[in-house]
């Protein structure tokens, strides 16, 4: 068995092959958990959607700007749109031309493995925690992916499952 020698990259290649700076909005990939329960998955989501060169959307609830200040550890601002109803800020993302994918257990949905990476301007939507995405955001979607389980759960939280998503949707996996 031949053995190659493993070169950890130092702090400034690392930064050098990165993009220069913070995006202001890229618009191209959104991760929006539109019924979060948990503020700690908005600060994991957030960094994320960093790392891949996404926005965040979130709704308004009045605990969600602490929950991202606190979760924010880029010691930077990030991208994060803040929005109304969720219902028609979906209706109108799809309208306008977005490609919009729910992280659901559904028949019809696309394992994680098959999913393509994102093209043109892909909204991934998670749901809440316990009851997934709600009946009538169904609707609005235009496909789901499916996250493989080979333990006893049924699903995985919205920070991790997003995450994973996220990286397939950049192309970065």
């Amino acid at each position: 068995m031949v053995s190659t020698a493993i070169r950890v990259r130092t702090p400034s290649e690392l930064r050098s092959s990165r993009r220069p700076r913070a995006h202001r909005c890229w618009g191209h990939l959104l991760a929006a958990p539109l019924w979060p329960m948990h503020g700690v998955n908005l600060g994991t989501l957030l960094r994320t959607c960093d790392a891949v060169g996404a926005c965040l959307v979130v709704p308004r609830y009045p605990w969600i700007d602490e929950a991202l200040a606190r979760g924010n550890t880029l010691r930077r601002p990030a991208c994060v749109h803040r929005i109304g109803d969720p219902l028609r800020w979906l209706a109108a993302e799809r309208a306008g031309g977005s490609r919009v994918v729910g992280v659901e257990l559904a028949e019809e949905a696309v394992r994680l493995a098959d999913l393509p990476a994102a093209r043109r301007r892909t909204v991934m939507v998670l749901g809440h925690e316990s009851t997934g995405i709600p009946p009538e955001a169904l609707d609005l979607l235009d496909g789901a992916v499916e996250i493989p389980m080979v333990g006893s759960g049924v699903s995985l939280n919205v920070a991790v499952a997003g995450s994973l998503v996220l990286y397939k949707l950049a192309g970065l996996l």
